[in-house]
C-alpha cells in the first residue's frame, strides 16, 4: 500500500476500533519500528528513544496488566466502562510500548550543563516524533492505532515482566491492529488563530 506523505498525515487519526485479524506479515511491523527508530530525529542525536514490540500473547497481557492495576483503584461499580475499553485495546493486533533511556539524558545533562534544564524535554519531543513516525507509518500500512498513558500505574509491572531495564521510562502505549470502525470527526480550529505569516 502506498500513499504520499500529506495523505498519510491527514489519515491518521485516533482509532479505538481493533481487531487482531492480521494485515501485514509482522515482519513488515518490525521494519517500520526499525526504520521509525533509525531515522528519527532527536536534539545531539542522543537517541534516547526505545520501543518495545509486543505481539500475540505478549500483546495480550499488557492490557491484563493495564486492567488488573486499574482494577486497584477504579470502584467496582465504574469499572464496567473501564474494562469496555481496555477490552477494545486487548482486542488489538499489537502494541507498542515507547519508552526513553533515562541514562542517555543523564549523560548529556553531566556533559553539557548549559543545557542540562533542557534534555528531559528534549528527550519527550524526541519520543514523541518517534510515535508520531511509527503511528503515522502503521496507518499507511492499513492499521489502525492509538496512543495510551497507563504510566506510571503500570511502570513496574510492566517491567518485571518484558524484562525492562530499569533506566528505561515509560512515556506511552500504541494498541494497534486491523481498524473496524472509522475515526470520529476532528474539529479544527482556526488555522488563523493558530499560525502568523510574515512575508
Amino acid at each position: 500500500m502506498s500513499k504520499d506523505f500529506y495523505s498519510a498525515v491527514k489519515n491518521r487519526r485516533t482509532i479505538y476500533g481493533i481487531n487482531k485479524e492480521k494485515v501485514v506479515p509482522e515482519d513488515r511491523i518490525i521494519d517500520v519500528v526499525q526504520e521509525a527508530v533509525k531515522n528519527a530525529p532527536s536534539a545531539f542525536n542522543s537517541q534516547s528513544s526505545r520501543v518495545v514490540v509486543l505481539l500475540g500473547k505478549n500483546h495480550d497481557k499488557l492490557w491484563d496488566i493495564v486492567e488488573a492495576e486499574l482494577k486497584k483503584i477504579v470502584p467496582p461499580e465504574n469499572f464496567s466502562k473501564t474494562a469496555e475499553k481496555i477490552n477494545s485495546f486487548r482486542n488489538g493486533y499489537g502494541s507498542l510500548l515507547f519508552f526513553e533511556d533515562r541514562d542517555v539524558v543523564s549523560g548529556l545533562q553531566k556533559n553539557f550543563p548549559t543545557y542540562k534544564d533542557k534534555f528531559p524535554l528534549w528527550s519527550q519531543q524526541a519520543s514523541g516524533i518517534l510515535q508520531y513516525i511509527i503511528w503515522t507509518s502503521l496507518e499507511v500500512e492499513g492499521l489502525g492505532a492509538s496512543i495510551q498513558h497507563y504510566n506510571p500505574l503500570i511502570d513496574e509491572e510492566v517491567k518485571k515482566t518484558y524484562k525492562i531495564p530499569g533506566n528505561w521510562e515509560l512515556i506511552a502505549q500504541l494498541p494497534f491492529g486491523k481498524p473496524v470502525s472509522g475515526a470520529g470527526e476532528k474539529e479544527i480550529s482556526p488555522l488563523e488563530d493558530r499560525i502568523k505569516i510574515f512575508r
